[in-house]
């Protein structure tokens, strides 16, 4: 009988959380890693007010700088993380300034 009524709770409860959860929906976090020297993905798009951030997998220093330098980041080594919140609509190229060959591109929507 306890369990009846307690496994109600537990379902509204979870959809409160979810609901109050953080802020972020998951379609307002995009990830990009970095590895073998590449982006992946190599363009993404997203919506206004989403916040990217770029993973180094690789083991040798890598970093994110717009084409327009409206984001830069510093070196990042193996497992550090950059991220940016974009918050004008465009289009975004990006590169790694250690290794030119290696681009990507945002887009904002």
């Amino acid at each position: 009988m306890r369990l009846r009524f307690l496994a109600p709770l537990a379902v509204v409860g979870l959809g409160v959380l979810v609901h109050l959860g953080g802020g972020l929906s998951a379609a307002e976090i995009k990830e990009v890693k970095i590895d073998n020297y590449s982006f992946t993905p190599g363009t993404i798009t997203v919506p206004l007010g989403a916040t990217v951030t770029w993973t180094n997998h690789d083991e040798t220093v890598h970093t994110v700088v717009a084409a327009d330098k409206s984001f830069k980041s510093g070196g990042l080594d193996t497992d550090d993380k950059f991220s940016f919140t974009f918050t004008k609509p465009g289009s975004y190229s990006y590169l790694c300034t250690v290794h030119p060959y290696m681009t990507g591109k945002i887009i904002v929507r």
